[in-house]
C-alpha cells in the first residue's frame, strides 16, 4: 500500500466503496488523514464499516473542516450532472480529487524521480499497459501495474528511484486528477465513448488530451495520430516543448513508429533504424495490437531498454483475457474470446483480423449496433445470434446466413459444428459481442469465462 501522506492530520471525505474507494479510504488512514467516508449502497458502507473505515452520511458533515473529496472514477464528476457529494464540496469550495491525483501527490512529495509511465486511449489501452509492463519486467525493471486495469494504484508498493509504475488511465480518473503528471505518458486514440459523462466528443477528448499535456519536463509523450483528435493532441504538445514520438498504423512516419504490413518501424529523419516483427505472436495479430505494440515499444524506449532486448520480450506477452484471447483450437478451426467488444468500435478491431468468421454477436445493445460493421460482413461466413440484441442485429446482416441461437452455449455449438464442416483454411469461432453483457451475464469476464470454458469443453479442443 501507499500511505497517503500529504493529508496528514486533515479531515478526507471519500465517496464511493467499492475495491477502489476502500483501498483509498485504508490509504489515507495509513497516512494520518482524517477518514469520512461514504456510500450509496448499503453494501459499501457495511463493508468499510467492517474494515474499519470511519463510515457517515456526508450530507450531516460540516464542509468547512474538510480538506478534499476522493471521488469513485464511477461517480458522476460533471455530466449528466454533478453527484450530491460534488455538488456540496464545490458549494463550500473543496476540492474534488481521485485516487490517481492522491498517487501523483506521493510521488512528487517521496519520490519525485520515480519513473512513472500513464496510458490512456479509447481501445487498447488495458493490452498497452499490461504490454509495457511485460517488457519492462523482461528487462529487469521493478514494475507495480495498476490503475483502470483493474489493481487501486494506491494498493501498489510506494515509488522510489528504481520502481517503475505503469498506471492505465480512465477519462473519470483523469478527469479527477489536476496534477496528473507522469514522465512517460501514452494516448493511443479518441473515438466516440462516454459522452454521456464528458458532455461530448471534444469534452472526451479535451479530458485525454491532459495526461499527455501532464507529461513532466524532460519526459516523453507517446501519441497515435490516426485520428484528428489526436494527431492535434501531439501537435500542442510538442508546440509545448514535450518530446513527442509519433505513432500509426495507417502510414509511414518520418519520425516516429509505424505498422509496415507484420512489423512496426522506427523511423528518424526519414531513415529506418529498427524493424520489429510481430509474425507469429497471437497476442498482438491485427492492426490495433501494431499499435499498442508501437506504442509499449516507444515507451519502453523512453524507459531505458535497448531495442533489442523489446525484440525478444515482446515474443512472450501472453495478451489479455477476453481481448482476442486464443483459448483453443480443434484442428483447423481456431477459438477466440473477445467478450470486451462490448461496441462496434471494439469488435470491428477483430472482424479486420480474421477472414473466414463464425460470429457470436449480441447482448444488451449499445447505441448504433453493428451497422458501422457492415463493410466487414464479407469476412463472416455465418453469424449466431444471441441476448437482446439478436432481433435487431438480425436486420442489419443483410445476405450475412445467421442463426437465432439465444444463449451462448447454443451459439457455440452451432458455429463450433459449421466452422468444422467449412472450407476455410484456419476457421475461426469468434465470441466479440458488439454488446454489453448484462442480459444474460454479470460482466464481459463473466461471458468470456463461460465462452472459454465451454470451448475448451467440446471434443477434441486443445
Amino acid at each position: 500500500m501507499i500511505p497517503v501522506s500529504t493529508f496528514k492530520d486533515r479531515i478526507v471525505a471519500v465517496f464511493g466503496l467499492g475495491g477502489s474507494g476502500l483501498v483509498t479510504a485504508q490509504a489515507l488512514i495509513a497516512g494520518g488523514a482524517q477518514v469520512v467516508a461514504f456510500d450509496d449502497g448499503e453494501a459499501g458502507r457495511a463493508k468499510a464499516a467492517a474494515a474499519g473505515i470511519p463510515v457517515a452520511d456526508l450530507r450531516a458533515l460540516d464542509w468547512s473542516t474538510v480538506s478534499a473529496l476522493v471521488l469513485s472514477p464511477g461517480v458522476p464528476l460533471t455530466h449528466p450532472e454533478p453527484h450530491w457529494s460534488v455538488k456540496l464540496a464545490q458549494a463550500a469550495g473543496v476540492e474534488v480529487i481521485g485516487d490517481i491525483e492522491l498517487f501523483c501527490r506521493e510521488r512528487r512529495a517521496h519520490g519525485r524521480h520515480a519513473p512513472f509511465v500513464a496510458i490512456t486511449g479509447t481501445n487498447g489501452k488495458s493490452t498497452t499497459t499490461a504490454l509495457i509492463a511485460h517488457l519492462l519486467q523482461r528487462g529487469g525493471r521493478d514494475v507495480q501495474l495498476g490503475g483502470n486495469i483493474g489493481t487501486a494504484i494506491l494498493s501498489l508498493a510506494p515509488p522510489n528511484g528504481r520502481r517503475v509504475h505503469v498506471v492505465e488511465c480512465s477519462s473519470y480518473q483523469i478527469d479527477l486528477s489536476p496534477s496528473l503528471d507522469p514522465s512517460i505518458g501514452v494516448h493511443l486514440n479518441v473515438t466516440p465513448d462516454h459522452l454521456d459523462r464528458h458532455g461530448s466528443l471534444e469534452g472526451y477528448a479535451a479530458v485525454k488530451e491532459q495526461l499527455i499535456a501532464g507529461v513532466e519536463s524532460g519526459g516523453t509523450a507517446v501519441v497515435g495520430v490516426d485520428d484528428d483528435f489526436s494527431s492535434a493532441i501531439a501537435e500542442r504538445a510538442e508546440r509545448a516543448g514535450t518530446h513527442v514520438v509519433r505513432v500509426s498504423v495507417t502510414r509511414p512516419l518520418a519520425d516516429g513508429i509505424w505498422r509496415d504490413g507484420d512489423a512496426i518501424v522506427v523511423s528518424e529523419g526519414g531513415t529506418e533504424r529498427f524493424r520489429l516483427s510481430l509474425a507469429g505472436i497471437p497476442s498482438l495479430r491485427g492492426a490495433h495490437n501494431a499499435q499498442n505494440a508501437a506504442a509499449a515499444f516507444a515507451a519502453a524506449r523512453a524507459a531505458g531498454l535497448a531495442p533489442e532486448v523489446i525484440a525478444v520480450a515482446i515474443r512472450s506477452f501472453p495478451g489479455l483475457p477476453h481481448r482476442m484471447e486464443q483459448v483453443g483450437r480443434a484442428g483447423r478451426v481456431l477459438f477466440v474470446n473477445d467478450s470486451k467488444a462490448t461496441n462496434a468500435d471494439a469488435a470491428e478491431r477483430a472482424l479486420l483480423t480474421f477472414p473466414d468468421i463464425f460470429w457470436i454477436a449480441g447482448g444488451k445493445p449499445k447505441a448504433g449496433g453493428i451497422a458501422p460493421l457492415a463493410p466487414l460482413f464479407g469476412r463472416v461466413r455465418k453469424a449466431y445470434l444471441i441476448g437482446e440484441a439478436a432481433a435487431d442485429f438480425a436486420g442489419t446482416l443483410g445476405s450475412v446466413p445467421y442463426e437465432m441461437s439465444g444463449t451462448l452455449d447454443v451459439a457455440l455449438a452451432a458455429a463450433a459444428r459449421d466452422a468444422a464442416a467449412s472450407d476455410a483454411p484456419e476457421p475461426v469461432v469468434l465470441l466479440s459481442p458488439a454488446c454489453a453483457s448484462f442480459d444474460q451475464f454479470t460482466s464481459f469476464e463473466a461471458r468470456g469465462d463461460s465462452f472459454r470454458t465451454l470451448a475448451q469443453g467440446l471434443p477434441g479442443v486443445t
